[in-house]
């Protein structure tokens, strides 16, 4: 299980796994599914179907689904089956989860698959609810950055990677507790800020971020979108 909040890097740390595999395998062994929304086998089964290029995810039939995955399966031969945002497969009734869980022990037995589980702490919660599935999976955790010297360190590396004339400074203490509390640790808020404030200074010719070039943004925290006045004002 990889378990973090949204917006901290999970998917990429994913993709980023599955493309080195492709550099060094020579047959596809990693493949990454987005789980749709939607309870039941039958969306489950339809996320993988997708996944796998396989025609045919959108039709009814269970019986049909379970048949062409089974096929594929045996003949694609993956290790390594991923589940993005797989929380939304845990929205549905007690025993359209446990059927999902179901799944997931035949794969392993029946074609030595190991799939991975990626989304929100629900999915730890879930798994953790019975002996028999949390002893399948291990548990890596991708919490909300801190501030430390590893932040400064990600800091330094955005700047480096922007096209300013000028240097920012991102890792002197007054930008990057602005950054940090803005961004409430999470690294896509933090690279989306730091974007912003670079194209706003490309725009205004002054080719460096600045404090004042971040509070212009007016840029929202995530916690606080939903009594943001841009939100009120849409009542």
């Amino acid at each position: 299980m990889l378990v973090g909040p949204y917006a901290n890097g999970k998917t990429m740390i994913a993709e980023r796994f599955a493309v080195e595999h492709l550099r060094t395998s020579p047959n596809q062994r990693v493949w990454i599914a987005q789980t749709r929304e939607g309870a039941g086998l039958g969306h489950f089964y339809a996320s993988i179907l997708q996944a796998l290029r396989a025609p045919g995810g959108d039709m009814w039939n269970l019986g049909r689904k379970t048949e062409q995955l089974d096929h594929l399966l045996f003949s694609l031969k993956p290790r390594v089956l991923i589940f993005d945002e797989f929380h939304n497969a845990l929205r549905g009734r007690a025993r359209d989860v446990e059927a999902v869980f179901a799944f997931l022990r035949r794969i392993g037995r029946q074609y030595d698959i190991s799939p991975v589980l990626i989304g929100e702490v629900a999915v730890c919660d879930f798994i953790n609810a019975t002996s028999e599935m949390a002893s399948r999976f291990d548990l890596v955790p991708v919490p909300r950055w801190q501030y430390d010297e590893n932040y400064l360190m990600l800091l330094d590396s955005l700047e480096a990677a922007l096209p300013l004339a000028k240097s920012s400074d991102l890792s002197t203490e007054t930008l990057a507790r602005l950054i940090f509390s803005l961004s409430e640790g999470l690294i896509g808020e933090i690279v989306t800020i730091v974007a912003k404030a670079a194209i706003a200074a490309i725009t205004s010719g002054t080719e460096r971020i600045s404090k004042a070039n971040i509070d212009a943004l007016r840029y929202v925290p995530i916690s606080q979108r939903r009594n943001s006045p841009l939100r009120q004002s849409l009542l």
